[in-house]
């Protein structure tokens, strides 16, 4: 019995922990950076690390959109929106 209720424990704080990831970014990041989610980056789900490190990756390529959104979520640097 104490091991169901371990494994049922774990289940849940990885259902609550993959929730706060995909809520990781605003809903107006979320929206500006869709096209680039799905263009580079959609192997990854959604908030996780690996998106954020896919995003860095393809910086240079992102819509100015996503990248202002991200700069006024403080997700990155001002270096982002530069040409």
């Amino acid at each position: 019995m104490k091991r169901a209720t371990l494994t049922i424990a774990g289940a849940c704080a990885g259902l609550v922990l993959t929730a706060a990831a995909a809520q990781a970014y605003s809903p107006e990041v979320r929206r500006n950076c869709i096209g680039d989610y799905q263009n580079y980056c959609a192997q990854f789900a959604p908030g996780t690390r690996e998106v954020r490190k896919c995003f860095e990756r393809n910086r240079k390529a992102l819509s100015k959109g996503c990248k202002s959104a991200l700069l006024a979520a403080g997700e990155v640097p001002k270096k982002y929106v530069r040409k």
